[in-house]
């Protein structure tokens, strides 16, 4: 079984404001619910468990039934999960949740819902790849020319950038091994971690890579916001000229 985990509690602080970055309305209908369609939608994720604060369930059940439908949400809904004190310890609530009702041999894909530009390709990358191994991650390769700084006034050295790759999501792991990766970590040294695949990096864990999608973007700042709104609007012309 695939178990989609959305990962939907953070505050958006970095971006100011009341209304946190994946509750703000683009196109007529909040950033949440694009990459929540699509996870819902795949052949091949079974299950969805969504961390989200209490304020904020009841408008992802609404959106829910108006994008998807209640037959849908209702077929794949498995529950909502707390949000934690940061990234990471959400991440261990949603996989405390699952556990309740998942097996250690099924797979459990790990997404945000500030990635609203998820696409179907990069689903089924993802789990087909982690096939046979412990779980898989898309990445991309870095562009730039990259500097390892310590203090952040002067350059130490120069790192291969052959090497070096950026992380994206969704990143998928066995579901026991990764919950028990998370676990060991508790109570402090969860609270340190960075990435969602550092758990099972440091658990010996076999994750395999793949080819990320650049326009699979995180939404950080107003900037960010920007970009999706224009890249939505630039979607919704096109096929309205298709039309």
């Amino acid at each position: 079984m695939n178990i989609a985990l959305l990962l939907s509690g953070g505050t958006g602080s970095r971006m100011g404001g009341s209304v946190p970055k994946q509750y703000r309305k683009v196109s007529g209908r909040p950033v949440f619910s694009y990459c929540m369609e699509r996870l819902f939608v795949h052949e091949k994720i079974d299950g969805v468990q969504i961390v989200a604060s209490l304020e904020w369930q009841p408008e992802i059940c609404r959106w829910a039934e108006l994008t998807m439908g209640r037959t849908l949400w209702e077929g794949k809904f498995r529950g909502f999960s707390l949000p934690g004190e940061n990234r990471q310890m959400s991440i261990y609530h949603g996989l405390e949740g699952i556990q309740r009702y998942g097996h250690k041999e099924d797979y459990v894909l790990v997404h945000d819902a500030a990635r609203p530009l998820l696409s179907t390709e990069q689903i089924s990358a993802c789990l087909d790849k982690a096939m046979g191994h412990d779980g898989a991650m898309p990445v991309l390769p870095m562009k730039d020319t990259v500097y390892c700084s310590h203090d952040g006034r002067k350059v130490e050295k120069l790192l291969d950038r052959k090497t070096i790759y950026a992380g994206q999501a969704p990143e998928v792991f066995l579901l026991g091994k990764y919950y028990e990766a998370n676990r060991r970590l508790l109570p402090d040294r969860i609270r340190e971690i960075n990435g969602s695949t550092e758990p099972a990096i440091m658990a010996g864990m076999d994750i395999a890579m793949i080819f990320g999608d650049e326009k699979n973007f995180k939404i950080t700042t107003m900037a960010d916001l920007e970009r999706f709104q224009g890249l939505i609007q630039g979607d919704l012309a096109e096929k309205q000229v298709k039309e």
